[in-house]
C-alpha cells in the first residue's frame, strides 16, 4: 500500500490522500472545488488516469472535503462512497444543514465569502458502517465511524493500523482533536474510541500526518 498525500491550500489547506493497491487507486477525501486542477494534476503524477480510480472515500460531509467527488466520479468512472450520517450535506449541498450552534454558523458564512460553498450535489454510491471490512472493494482497511465534527464523520483504518482520521483530528500546529465540533459529547466519545487503540502514522486532513502518541505529548 503506497499512500500520497495531496495538500490543497486555498485560503486554508485541506488533505487529500491517494492509496496505490494492487487493485488499483483508492482517494480519501476529494478536496476543495477551486483547487481541482492542482489535484487532477497531482493524481496524474501518481500514475492515476481515467480508469483507474476504484473508490473514492469520504471522511465527512463538508465542503472541503467532497468539493471534487462528483467531478472526480464522472471523470475517472468511480464510486463515492460515505456513511449515511453526512449524506444529506452532500446531496443538498448545504454542509451545514444538520448544524447548529454559532460557530457553525460562523463557519458557513465564512465558507460563502471565500466562495467555498459552491459545489456539485452528489448521492453517494456506496453507504459505509462502523466496522466495515473494505476489502470487499480492493482496500485492506476498515471504517470507524467517529462522530462528533459532524454525525457521519470516519475514520479509515489500515492493515497496517495506520489511520485516515478526517477532521476528528488536525495537525495544524500540533497534533489536537477537532476544533470545529458539531456535537461535544460524541466528539469525546469518539477521541476516546480511537486513543484505546494502538496505530501508527495518523493522517489528518488538515495538517501534517503525525505519530499516534504525539497527542499525549
Amino acid at each position: 500500500m503506497e499512500i500520497t498525500p495531496i495538500a490543497l491550500n486555498y485560503f486554508f489547506g485541506v488533505n487529500s490522500y491517494l492509496i496505490k493497491t494492487e487493485a488499483g487507486y483508492f482517494l480519501i477525501d476529494a478536496g476543495i472545488k477551486n483547487k481541482r486542477g492542482q489535484l487532477e494534476q497531482e493524481l496524474k503524477e501518481a500514475g492515476c488516469s481515467p480508469g483507474d480510480l476504484k473508490l473514492i472515500i469520504i471522511t465527512h460531509g463538508h465542503v472541503d472535503h467532497v468539493g471534487n467527488a462528483a467531478y472526480l466520479r464522472d471523470r475517472y468512472g468511480s464510486r463515492i462512497a460515505m456513511h449515511a450520517g453526512d449524506s444529506a450535506m452532500v446531496e443538498s449541498g448545504d454542509m451545514f444543514i444538520d448544524a447548529g450552534g454559532a460557530l457553525m454558523g460562523l463557519a458557513g458564512l465564512l465558507m460563502r465569502v471565500l466562495g467555498l460553498s459552491d459545489y456539485e450535489r452528489f448521492t453517494p454510491d456506496v453507504i459505509l458502517e462502523d466496522g466495515q471490512d473494505l476489502s470487499a472493494h480492493g482496500l485492506d482497511a476498515t471504517v470507524i465511524h467517529t462522530p462528533g465534527h459532524s454525525e457521519g464523520s470516519i475514520c479509515i483504518e489500515t492493515v497496517e493500523r495506520d489511520l485516515f482520521c478526517g477532521d476528528l483530528f488536525n495537525n495544524t500546529k500540533k497534533p489536537e482533536k477537532a476544533s470545529l465540533i458539531q456535537d461535544p459529547d460524541k466528539l469525546e466519545a469518539s477521541v476516546e474510541k480511537i486513543a484505546a487503540s494502538e496505530f501508527g502514522t495518523v493522517y489528518p486532513g488538515h495538517g501534517e500526518p503525525f505519530r499516534m502518541e504525539q497527542l499525549t505529548e
